[in-house]
């Protein structure tokens, strides 16, 4: 492995291990998940991680993964992990799972303060990272942790996102809270 971040990946076979996802299918989903202590180097680091893991989805485990969906979940971890730079340095858990069709990406950081979305302002120099990550994701859900808080967003592996989710809806919240 390139780098010293362990990559923690679960495919779990048995019948047992299965639970069914929000779309009702039986699904087994593909876990990994990384640590960090977020400085502006991890970056970097996050979106390989997050590179490394669908590379192998795709090839060691047959998933679908387009392009579009590799570029947009390095996207937005990056935009994720830029935010825990700027607003929460320190520990950070990044989590992912990729099931038939989607990527959850989830992110932990210690810091309490909840992001929000600016209102759109093109002559804004900086601070559009929410924005990007609204509008890439079919569902975003913030969740205040006993410590830190807890961004869980999802994106299609697909080329095009599924009908009826969030993103074609035009509602960035997505589905509802977990």
């Amino acid at each position: 492995m390139e780098h010293d971040v362990e990559l923690l990946m679960t495919d779990r076979g048995t019948g047992r291990d299965r639970r069914p996802t929000d779309t009702g299918a039986d699904t087994v989903p593909l876990l990994g998940s990384a640590a960090y202590d977020m400085g502006s180097g991890e970056i970097a680091r996050a979106r390989a991680f997050v590179r490394e893991f669908l590379t192998d989805a795709r090839s060691l485990h047959g998933m679908d993964v387009s392009e579009r969906a590799m570029d947009l979940a390095q996207l937005v971890v990056s935009e994720l992990a830029t935010n825990v730079c700027k607003y929460a340095p320190g520990p950070c858990l990044l989590d992912l799972e990729a099931g038939d069709t989607v990527l959850d990406i989830t992110m932990w950081d210690t810091g309490s303060v909840l992001p929000t979305a600016r209102q759109a302002d093109p002559t804004r120099a900086g601070q559009h990272g929410l924005e990007i990550v609204l509008a890439v994701c079919e569902s975003f859900e913030v969740r205040r942790e006993p410590v830190g808080k807890r961004v869980r967003v999802r994106i299609s592996l697909l080329d095009v996102p599924r009908s009826g989710d969030a993103a074609r809806s035009g509602d960035p919240a997505g589905s509802p809270a977990w």
